[in-house]
């Protein structure tokens, strides 16, 4: 199923360019494409909903009940300090990748824009990034206002407490443990039948993008889109040849395992869409569970290796386009400030364009030069996208390597989507269950 799947969304997406370069170039009426395109995309909007309604309850029962057979605060706090180290490593990377690129490829050089007035805005609200604001954030005020909303740091603080509180009362909490299993397997069941729609919001989000845009945006901002994809494919090398000094030759495989998950955030330009895929294809690595369940829901706020590399590119593309010079210094700051800011976004809609804006308006880049990127910002959010599930994939695995619990399972075929390849870990820590019972 997940075989015929992969061609099913790639069948999609090339029937979704054809259908939708016939759109703009036989529909002259700009309204008219508008309101056609808005009716296709109730299917990219229902798909993304449904992903959404996935999510939490997913990451709590699976965090919750990884924690659970811990059976320490110790490897809680180990698995967590490794996380946040490997994430801050790879932003770090990323968004010196993004500064080191755009400096050699100068895709916005000659393009010679007249800087426009002060007062000229971008469309785009910022984000007044404060310590205060962001560390109040991480503590929900109810745990169904955070479950309503899709918080997903919310919900990971109320999960560690949770499954840290289990593992204290010990014995007391097995039939609670049982059903927030039960309830795992049932949200994986979910994710099975979700996936089968994924086809037709991929063909729904690829027409829609290029009936409204047409084929010739990707021809003007050719070079600094190909920039970009050259600079996140030379990305995805290092962070995977990064895996493979730490895992080895096996880790070839997990390319094979997170292909529909990549393939999935691409086309739909969602890392959030490929989430429960992500989470089973390292299940079928040999990622204990406890250690994905924990790792990938702190990933998707702290290492989106795409954004971060998307930051610093676009960025310096703008003040190029203008003609603004940037200093090594400036740079340098401009990469401490985003290791910061990008940080407090998580879960703000267009995260990238908001920390952009805010970065823009820190050096005295004109706002405006938004505008320029806006065009084909959803072109590019399909490869940051994809780069955040590959980053994640191989945080996690890397995680789980240091952490001496990477199983190395013998290659099989992909299993079925409601179908993980193994299940958690019952017995060897933490709460114990009858096996007849779990």
């Amino acid at each position: 199923m997940a075989k015929r799947l992969t061609w099913y969304i790639l069948i999609a997406m090339l029937v979704g360019i054809v259908v939708g370069i016939t759109l703009n170039r036989t529909i002259a009426d700009p309204a008219t494409i508008t309101n056609v395109t808005g009716y296709i995309s109730i299917l990219t909007d229902l798909f993304l909903r449904l992903i959404k309604m996935i999510i939490a309850p997913l990451v709590f029962a699976t965090l919750v009940s990884g924690i659970a057979h811990m059976g320490d605060t110790t490897a809680l706090g180990r698995i967590g300090l490794r996380s946040i180290l490997w994430f801050m490593s790879a932003s770090l990377v990323s968004l010196t990748l993004g500064l080191v690129m755009v400096n050699l490829l100068e895709p916005g050089v000659g393009l010679g824009l007249p800087i426009p007035d002060v007062t000229a805005a971008s469309g785009i609200e910022r984000a007044g990034f404060t310590l205060k604001d962001f560390v109040t954030h991480l503590v929900p005020k109810s745990f169904f206002e955070a479950m309503a909303n899709n918080e997903i740091l919310q919900i990971v603080i109320f999960s560690i407490f949770t499954g840290v509180a289990m593992t204290a009362i010990g014995e007391k909490a097995a039939p609670l443990l049982r059903g927030i299993e039960a309830l795992a397997q049932v949200m994986l069941q979910i994710t099975g039948y979700v996936m089968r729609f994924a086809p037709f919001a991929v063909f729904a989000a690829v027409t829609s993008a290029l009936a409204q845009q047409g084929p010739g945006i990707l021809w003007t901002f050719g070079k600094f889109m190909g920039g970009f994809y050259l600079t996140m494919i030379i990305l995805w090398g290092l962070l995977l040849t990064v895996c493979f000094l730490i895992v080895g030759g096996r880790s070839r495989l997990l390319v094979r395992y997170i292909r529909e998950p990549i393939l999935l955030a691409f086309t739909t330009a969602s890392s959030e869409a490929a989430f429960p895929r992500t989470l089973e294809a390292l299940d079928r690595f040999g990622v204990p569970r406890r250690i994905a369940s924990f790792v990938l829901p702190l990933g998707y706020s702290f290492n989106l290796d795409g954004t971060m590399l998307y930051c610093t590119f676009a960025t310096v593309f703008i003040a190029q386009a203008y003609g603004i010079h940037l200093s090594l210094g400036q740079q340098v700051t401009m990469l401490l400030v985003l290791m910061v800011t990008s940080k407090g976004v998580a879960g703000v809609p267009r995260a990238s364009l908001v920390v952009i804006a805010s970065t823009l308006a820190f050096f005295k880049i004109p706002e405006a030069g938004l505008l320029l990127i806006l065009a084909v910002d959803h072109f590019l959010d399909m490869g940051r996208s994809a780069t955040n599930v590959v980053g994640n994939a191989v945080a996690s695995v890397v995680v789980a390597k240091w952490e001496g619990t990477l199983q190395m399972l013998e290659p099989a075929e992909i299993e079925p989507p409601h179908a993980p390849a193994h299940t958690p870990e019952h017995g060897r820590k933490g709460l114990h269950l009858d096996p007849s019972e779990s």
